[in-house]
């Protein structure tokens, strides 16, 4: 028998999430329905999925629940799992409090990638404690074509390849993924950002996103251009002692990036939840053999 599930959608900065509220963990998300929920001509449309879920109910999240009662059990949006999402815990902040879950002001949110403190203004803006960023050793290089360009490496809790240009349209159309080198660097795929100056402390990027291609937004990554950025400038406030801060703009929005001199990294930025609803298992089983 057809069952039904609650869904919203919501995006930040214009990277969209579909929404599973389900604090029990009791539906079965498989990558397929994800997929299919995630699709944009058959389904509900996202970058990837939000799953709601009490900390203390989740086999990933329980070790956390006495610190976040709520888990981001988050998924791209070709299904598969992913540690973070930076966007998407400002957009699953909001969905708590618009549900009534928590009020403004401080919170806290289990990931894969470990608890994010958030802070959640009476101007709706969200900023997302990022935790710090991480700098594995060795050179890489990204190539898109026949351009290549030497990247900084970053790890936000997932990884990033981080290339300085001198036109964002030098990426292409970012609907492959951009090769890199060399393939021990990131044996799980890699988050690509192409970055410009628009003044100073003042960047745009583009990005492919693993698992899901262009996106119009990625926390994680302007984190991590923000950082990439400021040590390209020789700015690093655990040599300065002093907090820096960059504006990094994406084509879905203005995101600002803060890292303190303890290295921990903040970001601020909008969250809108756009849309409601209930869709039917059995037209999940539809889109599911749509896609595979």
């Amino acid at each position: 028998m057809s069952t039904r599930i609650a869904f919203l959608k919501g995006h930040g900065t214009e990277n969209d999430f579909v929404i599973v509220p389900d604090p029990e963990n009791a539906l079965e998300l498989s990558p397929a329905t994800v997929a299919a929920l995630c699709d944009r001509r058959a389904g509900i449309g996202g970058d990837g999925l939000l799953h709601v879920v009490r900390s203390a109910e989740h086999p990933d999240a329980r070790h956390l629940a006495d610190e976040a009662e709520w888990f981001m059990d988050y998924r791209n949006g070709d299904g598969s799992v992913a540690e973070m999402c930076g966007n998407g815990v400002r957009v699953f902040a909001h969905y708590l409090r618009r549900a009534g879950h928590i009020d403004e002001g401080d919170t806290a949110v289990a990931t894969r990638g470990g608890v994010k403190r958030v802070h959640i203004d009476k101007d709706g803006d969200i900023t997302v404690g990022m935790g710090k960023a991480l700098f594995p050793e060795g050179d890489v290089t990204v190539g898109v074509a026949d351009h290549s360009w030497p990247a900084r490496n970053v790890n936000m809790g997932n990884p990033h390849a981080v290339a300085f240009v001198h036109d964002l349209d030098q990426a292409g159309s970012l609907f492959s993924a951009p090769s890199f080198a060399p393939a021990a660097a990131y044996p799980h795929g890699v988050n690509v950002e192409f970055v410009v100056d628009r003044g100073p402390r003042h960047v745009a990027m583009r990005v492919h996103e693993r698992g899901v291609g262009e996106t119009r937004s990625c926390g994680t990554g302007a984190c991590a251009v923000a950082v990439a950025a400021a040590r390209r400038d020789g700015l690093d406030p655990a040599v300065t002692g002093s907090p820096v801060t960059y504006t990094v703009d994406l084509p879905g929005g203005r995101l600002v990036i803060t890292e303190r001199a303890d290295g921990e990294i903040e970001m601020t930025g909008p969250a809108v939840i756009v849309a409601e609803g209930e869709i039917e298992t059995d037209r999940l089983t539809v889109l599911e053999t749509v896609n595979h």
